[in-house]
């Protein structure tokens, strides 16, 4: 018989630091989810990808069993990754922080590909220039 599921949940944790404590024991600490054992799994799968911002999906069950899927992280992290950057502009429309290039735009693309909601690289592409331009990054391409 298959386990019947209770709840999904949705987290951005960072690579490799997740620990109990909020969001962590927020969100799974109601579903009776041993937090220790999913703060020890995310970790181990996510040690190498430095201190990135992860998304993660947690499928919790009635029996209070888990299972869950890493996405590659959001766009505005890996833009500000790729511009070397702390933090967007305060007045994006006013303020510009950076330049991104077309190069760069398609890099990150291919990096999100799996989970961006795009059926060519212009299309993705786009989808990143205005994540980009949210942020008071300027977009050439």
């Amino acid at each position: 018989m298959a386990k019947e599921i209770k709840a999904m949940v949705k987290l951005q944790l960072p690579a490799g630091k997740a620990n109990p404590a909020p969001p962590v024991g927020t969100a799974l600490g109601p579903h009776g989810v041993n937090m220790q054992d999913f703060c020890m799994q995310f970790n181990n799968q996510t040690k190498e990808m430095g201190s990135t911002t992860v998304p993660v999906i947690i499928t919790i069950f009635d029996d209070r069993s888990f299972t869950f899927i890493l996405k590659s992280p959001p766009a505005a992290v890996l833009i500000k990754e790729a511009l070397k950057l702390e933090k967007g502009s305060a007045a994006p429309h006013k303020d510009k922080v950076g330049v991104l290039t077309r190069k760069q735009a398609e890099d990150i693309a291919k990096r999100k590909w799996e989970d961006i909601n795009a059926n060519e690289m212009d299309q993705a592409v786009k989808i990143i220039a205005g994540t980009a331009r949210s942020m008071g990054v300027k977009f050439e391409g």
